[in-house]
């Protein structure tokens, strides 16, 4: 009887055992050259771009931008608003877990969305107007407002520096005090285990997330997380970078040299492509916590150093990668483009007498210059070049992008790690509104890094959040620059069109604004 059931079975094995096997799909990984090392783990401690991509991989959002900028629900489901435009409900999607399992709840929003308007200028005009935050139940939340504010769903929408959504737990911690957990609800998890600070990311598909069904748009509609693992590599040789693309050793190289496009055109495995229509925006930040940038005419000077020729020759040097003049504060193309106020010719005269009338007697000034951001150095060499012209005394400390990014954020005394002048950028949807342009904001110590101050620029900007119909609104913005160019928050060094590289093999990249990771296959 044993035989008898037994030798039936091992010959039912052997069969099986001579099967063919179908071969388990091969592991789809995108290797990626970003741009800076991430350090900074909190999206709404510090607005580096490498920390904001790094939100967009881990979390999401409430809201997102379409591509006519228009806001859209993300992880809200519905909402209501009451006649009088004081009572605002949000219920959230079904389905939504963080990366521990936990499910997104109302709290989580509320809890992130109080976290967040500490620090956003957005934010903090939608503050200014709450009565009060609160979950209602599970998956509803409302704020109640004091007075009407029609920029609500822009303002939970912007994708500059969103309101992304963190566990209640982690988001209700001091605001002073970076997050250093990594746990979000959105289209991939970070692997902390194999994290490489200043060599590499790893970030894996979340199996449980659940994008929206309708088709990307932008920042907004379904993010499908194509890949299975996502590597983040930090290459701060840009040649070192560019030979990885060009042998296939990494797929895709986010913010590649200007003048390495012509070369990755004339090689038949790269591709480029632009993912921001609008462009990029440069611009030299001073620091008006400390003499002489505390005083309108010092920054005043910074805006007589140079043309924006001078400045685009140095940063991407083919011109049909870059305008030929843009003054607009709000980006050039955008509703609110205006050259009004703006300086068109350089004046190294009139640059040293305002740093005269300001104060300055020759102390050192700290300009802050980074080494693995080429584009940014480009403008730094230009400018301190013209600084040394009329005379100024420069100390140029060079360092890494994320290291100047920490620095930059704290008010140290310049004898103790301060700093004077720095160069950044931005673009797309976020700059192109006086309150959603993040380095724009003059409300003085709740400003970004540099503190631009000037309460006369700030109430504008108010007033222009306060006017509900978008017509008066745009006719509000020559009075806006023009005070701009006063005060002077930042100077604008001109706008251009950062393409991203990648191999051919490489499908499904957004023009998002921005480089993002969702819906990009590999072949």
């Amino acid at each position: 009887m044993f035989r008898r059931l037994v030798r039936p079975a091992l010959a039912f094995l052997g069969l099986a055992m001579l099967a063919p096997v179908p071969a388990p799909a091969a592991e789809k990984v995108l290797k990626a050259v970003v741009h800076a090392d991430l350090k900074i783990l909190d999206p709404t401690w510090n607005t580096t771009y490498i920390t904001n991509r790094y939100g967009y991989v881990v979390y999401d959002t409430l809201f997102a931008f379409n591509s006519k900028f228009e806001p859209k629900p993300q992880m809200v489901d519905k909402w209501t608003v009451s006649p009088d435009q004081l009572a605002w409900t949000f219920t959230l999607r079904s389905g939504l877990k963080f990366h521990d399992g936990a499910p997104v709840t109302a709290a989580d929003c509320v809890a992130s969305l109080k976290r967040w308007m500490v620090r956003d200028p957005m934010g903090q005009l939608l503050s200014a107007r709450l009565v009060e935050l609160t979950a209602v139940d599970a998956a509803t939340f409302q704020m109640k407002l004091k007075e009407p504010y029609g920029l609500m769903l822009e303002t939970l929408g912007r994708p500059g520096v969103p309101s992304f959504v963190y566990p209640e737990k982690i988001a209700s911690g001091p605001i002073n005090e970076q997050i250093v957990a990594s746990i979000g609800s959105g289209p991939f998890m970070m692997k902390r285990d194999q994290w490489r600070p200043g060599s590499k990311v790893v970030y894996v598909k979340n199996p449980d997330y659940v994008p929206r069904a309708e088709p990307p748009d932008f920042m907004s509609g379904g993010k499908i997380p194509k890949l299975d693992r996502l590597e983040w590599h930090y290459i701060p040789d840009a040649n070192t970078a560019m030979s990885a693309l060009m042998t296939g050793e990494v797929d895709y190289y986010e913010l590649p040299p200007m003048d390495f496009i012509a070369l990755f055109k004339d090689n038949p495995d790269i591709g480029t492509m632009v993912v921001d229509p609008v462009g990029v925006q440069q611009l030299i930040r001073p620091n008006a916590s400390f003499p002489p940038f505390d005083n309108f005419k010092a920054r005043q000077a910074l805006l007589h150093l140079a043309s924006q020729d001078d400045y685009n020759a140095a940063v991407v040097g083919n011109p049909d990668l870059h305008m030929k003049f843009c003054g607009a504060y709000f980006m050039c193309g955008s509703d609110n483009d205006t050259n009004v106020g703006a300086i068109l010719k350089p004046d190294l005269a009139k640059a040293k007498a305002l740093l005269a009338e300001a104060g300055y007697k020759g102390e050192r000034i700290v300009v802050l210059l980074p080494t693995d951001r080429p584009q940014y150095a480009a403008t730094v060499t230009v400018m301190v070049e013209k600084l040394r012209a009329i005379g100024v005394k420069v100390d140029l400390q060079a360092a890494d992008w994320s290291t100047i990014s920490i620095r930059r954020a704290k008010k140290d005394p310049i004898d103790k790690g301060g700093w004077h002048l720095f160069v950044t950028g931005h673009g797309g949807a976020d700059a192109s509104t006086p309150v959603s342009n993040f380095w724009f904001n003059s409300n003085c110590d709740k400003a970004n890094a540099g503190w631009a101050c000037d309460p006369v620029l700030h109430r504008l900007t108010v007033a222009w959040a306060n006017e509900p119909d978008r017509a008066k609104r745009h006719a509000m913005i020559p009075a806006i620059q023009t005070r701009a160019y006063e005060s002077v928050p930042y100077v604008p060094t001109g706008q251009f069109y950062q393409p991203v590289a990648f191999r051919k093999n490489v499908t499904g990249i957004l023009a998002a604004g921005m480089p993002v990771y969702w819906n990009i296959d590999k072949k």
